[in-house]
């Protein structure tokens, strides 16, 4: 594997790691329900991510286009994440954003 591919692996660790604390924060947040939509897309982007970790380091078939999903589902949690001033959310956005650049990066190139 080189070292792109290995650098994406991690970072969506990273992201998914960051939109579980992320998504756990908002919900202890005492207006949860006005974060459910960044609930959702970083629960979804950390389901994603594990995924596109998973079958990236088992070099798979499916890499180009998994990679290509997960991108999208970064940048969606990243630009909600980004509309809110918590720093979880900020933190968040940041790696959501980097992971996007990454996946995109790595299924062009698969």
């Amino acid at each position: 594997m080189n070292a792109e591919l290995n650098d994406c692996i991690a970072l969506c660790y990273r992201c998914a790691t960051a939109c579980d604390h992320c998504a756990a924060a908002c919900l202890l947040d005492a207006d949860a329900s006005e974060m459910s939509v960044c609930i959702s897309l970083n629960q979804q982007c950390a389901a994603l991510c594990r995924v596109t970790a998973q079958l990236l380091a088992a070099q798979s078939e499916l890499s180009e286009q998994l990679c290509t999903i997960t991108s999208m589902a970064c940048q969606l949690a990243g630009w909600e994440c980004q509309k809110h001033q918590h720093p979880h959310c900020q933190t968040c956005a940041e790696i959501c954003l980097q992971c996007a650049d990454s996946c995109m990066t790595v299924g062009m190139a698969e």
